[in-house]
C-alpha cells in the first residue's frame, strides 16, 4: 500500500510517497544499532534531554504548521490539531523533565545490597495509526529515547506529512543520526524488521488484528512487545448523574476526532428507563447541532473521516446493526458533499447476539442502551471483548469509585469521559492488549531492571550479608 496524502474533507489525492529500498532500510536498522552501542545509551540524561526539550519548543513554536498537517490527512477540526501538537509537546517536556527522576537505582530494603539499575535495551520499531499522528508517537518517543533506547518509526500509510514532520523535530533539535529515524515500510519490511535480531522491542497502537499478528512474530523471536489496541469503551450514566453536564460530556466523548478514538464513548448506558427517554433525547439533540464543513474553520464542529475506507466501514456496520435487529434512532448515513463524511448516528436496541455488539464502532456512531439497574450497567459494561477504558458518571463519587472497581478495563474516569495526559498510565486488557504507556509505567515497558548486588569482600558465597 502506498503512503499517500488524500484530503478527508473533498477526498483529493495530494501527494504520493515511494516505500524505503530495502538497502535503505537496511541502512537505516545497522545506522540506529550503531548510534545505540556507540552514543545515545551513553550519553548523559540531561543531554537527551535538552534534545527532547529542544523539539518540544519546536512543537510550540511551529503549532499553526504542524496543526495544518493533521487538518489536511487526517481531517481533524483545527482547534483539536492544535490540542494534539499542544499534548505532544506535553509529553516530550514530562519526559525530558522526569527521565532523571526514573532512571535513578531503588534499594532493595529487604536485601541489604541490593539494588536495581534501569538500562535501556536497544533498538525499538514503533508502528503507529493514523488518527492520532503525533500524540501516537510522543508517547513512546518521549518515554524511550529518554530511557536511551532508539526508535524505527513505522506511521500509517495516509499521514506520511505528519510523520515526515515529526522526524524532523529531533533532526532541527540535533539528534545524533539514527537516534529516530522514520521509514516508510512495506507490510513485507515491517515483518522482516519484527524478526531482525537487531530490534530488540515492539511497541504498536492499532487494530485486534494487526496486534495479534506482531504480537506472534516478536513473540517467536522472544521479543518484549507493548500493544494498544481497540476499545469499545462503555459510558455510565447511573440514576444521580446531573443530566445535562453528563450530555455534554457524551458529546464529547464519542464525538471527539470525529469519533475516530480508542478510548471514545461508544457504548452509553443509562440507568433508568424514564432518564434513558431524556437522555437519549438531549444527546440526539448535541448530535444534530454539529455543523459540517471545512476542518479550518473555526466554525465546522464536524469533520470528515480519515478515509473513504473508514467511512464504507461504519455504513457495512450501522446496516448490520439494521439487519440484525437494532434500530438507527438518528443518523446512519453519508452526508451528501465532497470528502468523508458521515451523519452522526445512534444505535438503539443492539442486542448481545447483534453482531455488532463485539465490534468497535470507529468513527460517530453510538451505541444506546437503557438499564433497570447499576449491576445490570456493569454486567453490560463489561460484556465485550475489549477493555480499555470506561466512564461512570454520578453525583456519588464513592459510589461511583465502587462502580468503577467492578468494570473490567485498563481506565475508569468517574464524573469525565476517558482522556489522556503525559502523568497518566494508558492501556488495557482483554482484547485491548497488554503493557502500558505514558507515566513512569510507560518509561518502564523496554528497559532493563538489572539487579546489582554489593557484598562486602571476604563475604560468605550464600545469602545476605548486612553491610555496614
Amino acid at each position: 500500500m502506498p503512503y499517500q496524502t488524500i484530503n478527508p474533507a473533498t477526498g483529493k489525492l495530494i501527494k504520493t510517497y515511494e516505500n524505503i529500498a530495502d538497502q535503505d532500510l537496511e541502512a537505516a536498522v545497522a545506522n540506529a544499532h550503531k548510534v545505540f552501542h556507540s552514543n545515545w545509551r551513553h550519553c548523559p540524561v540531561t543531554e537527551r534531554g535538552k534534545i527532547m526539550s529542544a523539539a518540544a519548543a519546536t512543537l510550540r513554536k511551529k503549532n499553526e504548521e504542524y496543526s495544518h498537517y493533521l487538518t489536511l490527512e487526517v481531517g481533524k477540526l483545527i482547534a483539536e490539531a492544535r490540542a494534539e501538537v499542544a499534548l505532544s509537546a506535553d509529553i516530550l517536556d514530562y519526559y525530558a523533565k522526569k527521565a532523571d527522576g526514573y532512571l535513578q537505582p531503588r534499594l532493595l530494603t529487604e536485601s541489604p545490597g541490593a539494588e536495581l539499575h534501569i538500562e535501556p535495551i536497544g533498538v525499538l520499531l514503533g508502528i503507529e495509526p493514523w488518527n492520532f499522528p503525533y500524540y501516537q508517537i510522543a508517547r513512546v518517543a518521549g518515554p524511550q529515547l529518554m530511557v536511551g533506547n532508539v526508535l524505527l518509526l513505522k506511521h500509517a500509510e495516509s499521514v506520511p506529512q505528519s510523520a515526515l514532520a515529526f522526524a524532523r523535530l529531533f533532526e532541527e533539535a540535533r539528534a545524533p543520526s539514527g537516534v529516530y529515524t522514520n521509514i516508510f515500510a512495506s507490510i513485507e519490511q515491517t515483518e522482516r524488521l519484527v524478526d531482525d535480531p537487531r530490534v530488540r522491542g515492539v511497541t504498536l497502537t492499532g487494530s485486534e488484528r494487526a496486534g495479534a499478528a506482531v504480537a506472534a512474530r516478536a513473540g517467536r523471536s522472544l521479543k518484549k512487545s507493548v500493544m494498544e489496541l481497540g476499545g469499545s469503551d462503555p459510558l455510565i450514566v447511573l440514576e444521580d448523574a446531573p443530566m445535562e453536564s453528563t450530555l455534554d460530556a457524551a458529546l464529547f466523548g464519542r464525538m471527539f476526532n470525529a469519533g475516530q478514538s480508542c478510548v471514545g464513548s461508544k457504548r452509553i448506558i443509562v440507568v433508568g428507563k424514564e432518564r434513558g427517554e431524556v437522555f437519549l433525547d438531549g444527546f440526539v439533540q448535541r448530535l444534530a447541532s454539529l455543523k459540517a464543513g471545512d476542518p479550518n474553520d473555526p466554525a465546522t464542529t464536524l469533520g470528515p473521516l480519515a478515509s473513504e475506507k473508514a467511512l464504507n466501514l461504519l455504513l457495512d456496520q450501522i446496516e448490520l446493526a439494521r439487519k440484525e435487529g437494532g434500530k438507527v434512532v438518528f443518523g446512519g448515513g453519508r452526508i451528501d458533499r465532497s470528502g468523508f463524511y458521515l451523519k452522526p448516528t445512534v444505535l438503539a436496541g443492539i442486542s448481545e447476539e447483534n453482531l455488532i455488539h463485539n465490534q468497535e464502532l470507529f468513527g460517530p456512531v453510538a451505541s444506546f442502551r437503557v438499564v433497570e439497574n447499576e449491576n445490570e450497567a456493569v454486567r453490560l459494561a463489561n460484556a465485550t471483548p475489549f477493555g480499555l477504558g470506561a466512564s461512570v458518571f454520578t453525583a456519588d463519587v464513592e459510589r461511583g469509585r465502587k462502580v468503577a472497581a467492578k468494570i473490567e478495563s485498563g481506565m475508569v474516569f468517574i464524573n469525565q469521559p476517558a482522556w489522556t495526559a503525559a502523568q497518566l498510565p494508558f492501556g488495557g486488557i482483554k482484547n485491548s492488549g497488554f503493557g502500558r504507556e505514558l507515566s513512569e509505567l510507560g518509561f518502564g515497558e523496554f528497559v532493563n531492571e538489572k539487579l546489582i548486588n554489593v557484598a562486602p569482600p571476604s563475604s560468605s558465597p550464600w545469602g545476605p550479608v548486612p553491610l555496614k
